[in-house]
Protein backbone atom coordinates (compact mmCIF):
# COMPACT_ATOMS: atom_id res chain seq x y z
CA UNK A 1 0.00 0.00 0.00
CA UNK A 2 2.86 2.40 0.76
CA UNK A 3 5.61 2.85 -1.82
CA UNK A 4 8.86 1.23 -0.76
CA UNK A 5 7.39 -1.20 1.79
CA UNK A 6 6.35 -4.84 1.53
CA UNK A 7 3.41 -4.42 3.91
CA UNK A 8 2.30 -2.37 6.92
CA UNK A 9 2.16 -3.36 10.59
CA UNK A 10 0.15 -1.14 12.95
CA UNK A 11 0.99 -1.46 16.65
CA UNK A 12 -1.74 -0.76 19.22
CA UNK A 13 -2.29 -1.05 22.97
CA UNK A 14 -5.68 -0.90 24.74
CA UNK A 15 -5.20 0.63 28.20
CA UNK A 16 -7.92 -1.31 30.04
CA UNK A 17 -6.38 -1.85 33.46
CA UNK A 18 -3.16 0.03 34.27
CA UNK A 19 -3.61 -0.91 37.96
CA UNK A 20 -3.86 -4.45 39.31
CA UNK A 21 -6.48 -3.95 42.02
CA UNK A 22 -9.49 -6.27 42.01
CA UNK A 23 -7.55 -8.64 39.80
CA UNK A 24 -4.97 -9.34 42.52
CA UNK A 25 -7.28 -11.33 44.84
CA UNK A 26 -9.11 -12.80 41.82
CA UNK A 27 -5.92 -14.28 40.36
CA UNK A 28 -4.69 -15.33 43.80
CA UNK A 29 -7.81 -17.49 44.14
CA UNK A 30 -7.95 -18.60 40.51
CA UNK A 31 -4.27 -19.64 40.34
CA UNK A 32 -4.04 -20.63 44.01
CA UNK A 33 -1.04 -18.34 44.11
CA UNK A 34 -0.95 -15.80 46.96
CA UNK A 35 1.96 -13.96 45.32
CA UNK A 36 -0.61 -12.05 43.26
CA UNK A 37 -1.59 -10.24 46.47
CA UNK A 38 1.75 -8.44 46.48
CA UNK A 39 0.21 -6.08 43.91
CA UNK A 40 -1.93 -4.63 46.71
CA UNK A 41 1.12 -3.35 48.59
CA UNK A 42 1.75 0.42 48.44
CA UNK A 43 3.92 1.42 45.50
CA UNK A 44 3.63 -1.97 43.79
CA UNK A 45 1.92 -1.99 40.40
CA UNK A 46 3.04 -4.77 38.04
CA UNK A 47 0.57 -3.79 35.32
CA UNK A 48 2.03 -0.29 34.89
CA UNK A 49 4.16 -1.09 31.85
CA UNK A 50 4.19 2.16 29.88
CA UNK A 51 7.87 2.95 30.34
CA UNK A 52 8.87 -0.62 29.49
CA UNK A 53 6.86 -0.58 26.25
CA UNK A 54 8.22 2.83 25.29
CA UNK A 55 11.79 1.66 25.92
CA UNK A 56 11.24 -1.51 23.88
CA UNK A 57 9.74 0.34 20.93
CA UNK A 58 12.31 3.12 21.12
CA UNK A 59 15.07 0.52 20.90
CA UNK A 60 13.52 -0.74 17.66
CA UNK A 61 12.92 2.72 16.21
CA UNK A 62 9.12 2.37 16.09
CA UNK A 63 6.05 3.93 17.67
CA UNK A 64 2.56 2.66 18.48
CA UNK A 65 -0.88 3.84 19.57
CA UNK A 66 -2.22 3.71 23.14
CA UNK A 67 -6.01 3.85 23.51
CA UNK A 68 -7.16 5.21 26.88
CA UNK A 69 -10.46 4.23 28.50
CA UNK A 70 -12.88 6.36 30.49
CA UNK A 71 -15.28 3.71 31.73
CA UNK A 72 -18.59 4.96 33.07
CA UNK A 73 -19.53 4.58 36.72
CA UNK A 74 -22.17 1.95 37.34
CA UNK A 75 -24.12 4.61 39.23
CA UNK A 76 -24.60 6.46 35.94
CA UNK A 77 -26.54 3.46 34.65
CA UNK A 78 -30.06 2.26 35.31
CA UNK A 79 -30.55 0.51 38.69
CA UNK A 80 -31.55 -2.56 36.67
CA UNK A 81 -27.93 -2.75 35.50
CA UNK A 82 -26.62 -2.82 39.04
CA UNK A 83 -27.37 -6.54 39.16
CA UNK A 84 -25.13 -7.22 36.15
CA UNK A 85 -21.69 -8.49 37.25
CA UNK A 86 -20.04 -7.21 34.06
CA UNK A 87 -20.87 -3.60 34.94
CA UNK A 88 -19.42 -4.00 38.44
CA UNK A 89 -16.21 -5.41 36.96
CA UNK A 90 -15.93 -2.44 34.62
CA UNK A 91 -16.84 0.02 37.39
CA UNK A 92 -14.34 -1.31 39.91
CA UNK A 93 -11.54 -1.38 37.34
CA UNK A 94 -11.97 2.27 36.35
CA UNK A 95 -9.11 4.78 36.34
CA UNK A 96 -9.13 8.56 36.17
CA UNK A 97 -7.73 10.29 33.08
CA UNK A 98 -6.94 13.31 35.25
CA UNK A 99 -5.01 11.37 37.88
CA UNK A 100 -1.48 12.81 38.03
CA UNK A 101 0.21 9.56 37.01
CA UNK A 102 -2.13 9.05 34.05
CA UNK A 103 -1.74 12.67 32.94
CA UNK A 104 2.04 12.32 33.12
CA UNK A 105 2.08 9.20 30.96
CA UNK A 106 -0.35 10.72 28.46
CA UNK A 107 2.03 13.61 27.92
CA UNK A 108 5.15 11.42 27.96
CA UNK A 109 3.67 9.32 25.18
CA UNK A 110 2.51 12.32 23.20
CA UNK A 111 5.80 14.18 23.56
CA UNK A 112 7.74 11.08 22.53
CA UNK A 113 5.87 10.60 19.26
CA UNK A 114 3.45 7.87 20.32
CA UNK A 115 -0.20 8.17 19.34
CA UNK A 116 -2.83 8.61 22.06
CA UNK A 117 -6.33 7.54 21.07
CA UNK A 118 -9.77 6.77 22.46
CA UNK A 119 -10.84 3.44 23.96
CA UNK A 120 -14.63 3.84 24.01
CA UNK A 121 -16.32 2.52 27.16
CA UNK A 122 -18.21 -0.77 27.29
CA UNK A 123 -21.58 0.64 26.16
CA UNK A 124 -20.44 3.65 24.16
CA UNK A 125 -20.36 1.76 20.86
CA UNK A 126 -24.06 2.62 20.49
CA UNK A 127 -24.20 5.75 22.63
CA UNK A 128 -22.89 8.72 20.62
CA UNK A 129 -23.36 11.18 23.49
CA UNK A 130 -21.23 9.09 25.85
CA UNK A 131 -18.65 8.57 23.13
CA UNK A 132 -18.46 12.30 22.42
CA UNK A 133 -18.09 13.10 26.13
CA UNK A 134 -15.29 10.57 26.51
CA UNK A 135 -13.46 11.95 23.50
CA UNK A 136 -13.82 15.48 24.89
CA UNK A 137 -12.45 14.40 28.27
CA UNK A 138 -9.45 12.62 26.73
CA UNK A 139 -8.68 15.62 24.55
CA UNK A 140 -8.87 17.90 27.60
CA UNK A 141 -6.40 15.67 29.44
CA UNK A 142 -4.10 15.39 26.43
CA UNK A 143 -4.31 18.99 25.30
CA UNK A 144 -5.27 18.38 21.67
CA UNK A 145 -7.65 16.31 19.56
CA UNK A 146 -7.36 12.56 19.09
CA UNK A 147 -7.49 10.89 15.69
CA UNK A 148 -9.08 7.49 16.30
CA UNK A 149 -9.36 4.52 18.58
CA UNK A 150 -10.99 1.21 19.38
CA UNK A 151 -14.09 0.18 21.35
CA UNK A 152 -13.70 -1.67 24.66
CA UNK A 153 -14.13 -5.46 24.28
CA UNK A 154 -14.36 -4.84 20.51
CA UNK A 155 -18.05 -3.99 21.00
CA UNK A 156 -19.58 -2.75 17.77
CA UNK A 157 -22.96 -2.09 16.18
CA UNK A 158 -23.92 -1.16 12.64
CA UNK A 159 -24.02 2.47 13.76
CA UNK A 160 -20.64 2.57 15.56
CA UNK A 161 -18.54 3.78 12.65
CA UNK A 162 -21.07 6.49 11.90
CA UNK A 163 -20.90 7.62 15.54
CA UNK A 164 -17.10 7.69 15.33
CA UNK A 165 -17.12 9.77 12.20
CA UNK A 166 -19.78 12.12 13.57
CA UNK A 167 -17.74 12.97 16.68
CA UNK A 168 -14.68 13.74 14.59
CA UNK A 169 -12.66 10.53 14.69
CA UNK A 170 -10.74 9.75 11.52
CA UNK A 171 -10.38 6.00 11.98
CA UNK A 172 -11.52 2.99 13.97
CA UNK A 173 -9.60 -0.19 14.84
CA UNK A 174 -12.39 -2.25 16.45
CA UNK A 175 -13.26 -4.71 13.68
CA UNK A 176 -11.85 -8.08 14.73
CA UNK A 177 -11.88 -10.88 17.29
CA UNK A 178 -10.44 -11.57 20.73
CA UNK A 179 -10.43 -15.32 20.16
CA UNK A 180 -9.40 -15.70 16.51
CA UNK A 181 -6.51 -14.24 14.54
CA UNK A 182 -5.99 -13.74 10.82
CA UNK A 183 -7.01 -11.61 7.87
CA UNK A 184 -10.69 -12.48 8.15
CA UNK A 185 -11.71 -8.98 7.06
CA UNK A 186 -9.39 -8.68 4.10
CA UNK A 187 -5.87 -7.43 3.51
CA UNK A 188 -6.49 -3.71 3.31
CA UNK A 189 -8.16 -0.93 5.21
CA UNK A 190 -11.87 -0.29 4.76
CA UNK A 191 -13.68 2.93 3.87
CA UNK A 192 -17.31 2.28 4.89
CA UNK A 193 -18.49 5.73 3.77
CA UNK A 194 -16.30 6.09 0.67
CA UNK A 195 -14.61 9.09 2.24
CA UNK A 196 -11.53 9.73 4.40
CA UNK A 197 -12.81 7.72 7.40
CA UNK A 198 -10.70 4.55 7.62
CA UNK A 199 -11.25 1.21 9.38
CA UNK A 200 -8.18 -0.83 10.36
CA UNK A 201 -9.25 -4.47 10.86
CA UNK A 202 -7.61 -6.16 13.84
CA UNK A 203 -5.40 -9.03 12.69
CA UNK A 204 -4.23 -10.36 16.04
CA UNK A 205 -4.79 -9.81 19.75
CA UNK A 206 -2.33 -11.02 22.36
CA UNK A 207 -4.78 -13.48 23.94
CA UNK A 208 -5.89 -14.95 20.59
CA UNK A 209 -2.54 -16.48 19.64
CA UNK A 210 -1.13 -19.49 21.53
CA UNK A 211 0.19 -18.51 24.97
CA UNK A 212 3.92 -17.85 24.55
CA UNK A 213 4.42 -18.69 28.21
CA UNK A 214 3.21 -22.24 27.56
CA UNK A 215 4.65 -22.77 24.09
CA UNK A 216 6.67 -19.91 22.68
CA UNK A 217 7.42 -21.65 19.39
CA UNK A 218 3.71 -22.26 18.71
CA UNK A 219 2.99 -18.60 19.43
CA UNK A 220 5.83 -17.48 17.18
CA UNK A 221 4.72 -19.81 14.39
CA UNK A 222 1.29 -18.13 14.43
CA UNK A 223 2.91 -14.69 14.23
CA UNK A 224 5.35 -15.77 11.52
CA UNK A 225 2.52 -17.19 9.41
CA UNK A 226 0.67 -13.86 9.66
CA UNK A 227 3.79 -11.90 8.70
CA UNK A 228 4.38 -14.14 5.69
CA UNK A 229 0.75 -13.76 4.61
CA UNK A 230 0.96 -10.00 5.05
CA UNK A 231 4.09 -9.78 2.91
CA UNK A 232 2.61 -11.98 0.20
CA UNK A 233 -0.51 -9.81 -0.05
CA UNK A 234 0.82 -6.27 0.57
CA UNK A 235 -1.46 -6.25 3.60
CA UNK A 236 -2.20 -3.88 6.43
CA UNK A 237 -1.71 -5.93 9.60
CA UNK A 238 -2.84 -4.63 12.98
CA UNK A 239 -1.63 -6.08 16.30
CA UNK A 240 -3.04 -5.44 19.79
CA UNK A 241 -0.97 -6.04 22.93
CA UNK A 242 -2.46 -4.92 26.24
CA UNK A 243 0.12 -3.19 28.45
CA UNK A 244 -0.40 -5.63 31.34
CA UNK A 245 0.80 -8.47 29.09
CA UNK A 246 4.34 -7.08 29.33
CA UNK A 247 4.40 -7.85 33.07
CA UNK A 248 6.47 -10.77 34.37
CA UNK A 249 3.32 -12.73 35.25
CA UNK A 250 2.63 -13.13 31.52
CA UNK A 251 5.92 -14.74 30.43
CA UNK A 252 6.87 -14.73 26.78
CA UNK A 253 4.65 -11.87 25.66
CA UNK A 254 7.32 -9.18 25.75
CA UNK A 255 9.72 -11.43 23.85
CA UNK A 256 7.03 -12.35 21.29
CA UNK A 257 6.07 -8.71 20.72
CA UNK A 258 9.69 -7.71 20.16
CA UNK A 259 10.26 -10.58 17.76
CA UNK A 260 7.10 -9.68 15.84
CA UNK A 261 8.37 -6.14 15.25
CA UNK A 262 11.94 -7.20 14.45
CA UNK A 263 10.74 -9.76 11.94
CA UNK A 264 8.32 -7.31 10.30
CA UNK A 265 11.14 -4.81 9.84
CA UNK A 266 13.41 -7.54 8.41
CA UNK A 267 10.67 -8.36 5.91
CA UNK A 268 10.57 -4.74 4.72
CA UNK A 269 7.43 -3.61 6.54
CA UNK A 270 6.41 -0.13 7.55
CA UNK A 271 5.74 -0.25 11.31
CA UNK A 272 3.91 2.38 13.34
CA UNK A 273 0.59 3.64 14.75
CA UNK A 274 -2.66 3.66 12.74
CA UNK A 275 -2.99 7.45 12.85
CA UNK A 276 0.31 7.89 11.04
CA UNK A 277 -0.58 5.23 8.49
CA UNK A 278 -3.92 6.95 7.86
CA UNK A 279 -1.96 10.12 7.03
CA UNK A 280 0.40 8.24 4.74
CA UNK A 281 -2.43 6.42 2.99
CA UNK A 282 -4.15 9.74 2.35
CA UNK A 283 -0.95 11.29 1.08
CA UNK A 284 -0.22 8.31 -1.15
CA UNK A 285 -3.72 8.53 -2.59
CA UNK A 286 -3.25 12.20 -3.38
CA UNK A 287 0.15 11.54 -4.95
CA UNK A 288 -1.48 9.29 -7.51
CA UNK A 289 -3.51 12.31 -8.64
CA UNK A 290 -0.42 14.50 -8.71
CA UNK A 291 -1.37 16.63 -5.69
CA UNK A 292 1.06 15.29 -3.08
CA UNK A 293 3.94 12.92 -2.51
CA UNK A 294 5.03 10.31 0.04
CA UNK A 295 8.44 10.07 1.63
CA UNK A 296 9.38 6.85 3.42
CA UNK A 297 11.21 6.72 6.72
Amino acid sequence: MLPGYEFELCLTHDVDRPYKRLQAPYYALKDRDPSHLSALAPGVNPWWQFEEIMDLEESLGVRSAFYFLQEESIFQKSPDDWLTPRYWIEHLGRYDLFDTAILDVLHDLDDGGWEVGLHGSYDSYDDPEALRNQKTALEAALGHRVRGGRQHHLNRADSTWEHHRDIGLEYDATLGSSSEYGFDHGYGVKRPFDDDFVVFPLTMMDIAVPDPGDDFEAAWEACEDLLDEAAENDAVMTALWHPRMFADEFPGHRRLYRRLIESAIERGAWVGPPGELADRIGTASKSRTGTASVHGR
